[in-house]
């Protein structure tokens, strides 16, 4: 049984706590606040004896094994490195650092101590990715992806209000393209690789934060254009086009039903059964990973987030998005 600690009390955790239940090699040992009485108001409510307020004590806790981070976007290279070279496995929520320089060192350190390092990109590991992957061969020669993911934020209307939460603080690492354009471009980078050439556009708010934006990519026999937006729904699904077919996928984010579109006439529809949170199997991996001590595997899996990192870094170039962390250090 993996002990871990969880950075971040928010209601992703709430989630991932859900999912670690029902995964049965996780038991959550500790919680981190900077304040007390949230730890402990935390910590309470899943029945953990541990806090912390101090990330060096968490740190040198001999009886946590990992760490679960789902702090802001700034925050996750500093804790994870605190973390890792403490000789602690570390599952980092999306996107894994707030570039690909971060996320190399955090890489460094994590094969320096021996330990699995892995980003909590849900949509990826879990059934449904495993379906569109299994049936892409079906759709001939890959021509185009479009993938979207606009999903209106109730943290939109306290911004409109003058209420500024963390997920609309540029300085935090944060914005529509980390926050929900991550969904669209990892599964891209881990289907398709690195494009040859990326432009962006991104629509920026009053405070500097990207509302929404739209990637272009360039691949060496394919085209791929990913929409995405924290201040507007769409109800329009996601695609891969193939020079024999078409699949429509319902939502990439949690994809739950592929349609599939022969050019012969065929049509079959792939209904993926799975839970409602579908954090499990992100948290499945990451236990799966640390039980094998594959190094292969584990380098392998950071070295998607470290494409996906660098796709963002680029569109973010061509959008003018430019974060603290972004300065060399």
């Amino acid at each position: 049984m993996l002990r871990f600690a969880t950075i971040g009390t928010n209601f992703i955790t709430d989630r991932f706590l859900e999912a670690a239940s029902r995964c049965g090699r996780l038991t959550c040992a500790g919680v981190y606040s900077r304040k007390e009485e949230t730890a402990e108001k935390f910590a309470a409510k899943y029945g953990v004896e541990k806090i912390y307020t101090d990330l060096q004590e968490l740190a040198r806790d001999p009886e946590i094994d990992g760490v679960y981070i789902a702090s802001p976007n700034a925050f996750h290279c500093s804790q994870a490195l605190l973390m890792l070279e403490q000789g602690k496995h570390v599952l980092c929520e999306k996107p894994g650092a707030s570039n690909a320089r971060e996320w190399r060192r955090m890489m460094e350190a994590a094969g320096r101590r021996g330990v699995v390092l892995m980003e909590a990109m849900r949509s990826v590991h879990d059934p449904g990715f495993s379906a569109i992957r299994d049936n892409l061969g079906k759709l001939g020669r890959i021509r185009r992806a479009s993938f979207q993911y606009c999903q209106y934020s109730s943290r939109y209307d306290k911004y409109k209000a003058g209420i500024i939460e963390n997920a609309f603080r540029p300085e935090l690492s944060n914005g529509a393209l980390m926050d929900i354009g991550v969904y669209c471009v990892h599964p891209l980078v881990r289907l398709f690789g690195l494009p040859s050439r990326v432009e962006g556009n991104a629509l920026l708010l009053d405070n500097g934060l990207d509302g929404e934006g739209t990637i272009l990519l360039n691949y060496p026999d394919m085209l791929a254009e990913l929409v995405y937006s924290k201040i507007t729904d769409s109800h329009i699904p996601s695609q891969i086009q193939g020079e024999r077919g078409c699949m429509v996928l319902d939502r990439i984010e949690d994809t739950r039903e592929i349609t599939l579109i022969l050019r012969d006439g065929t049509r079959e529809k792939i209904s993926i059964e799975k839970p409602a949170n579908n954090m499990v199997y992100e948290a499945e991996t990451w236990c799966r990973l640390i039980a094998s001590g594959d190094a292969q595997e584990t380098e392998r899996e950071m070295g998607y987030t470290l494409q996906e990192l660098k796709v963002m870094d680029m569109a973010r170039e061509r959008m003018g998005i430019r974060f603290p962390a972004d300065e060399e250090r």
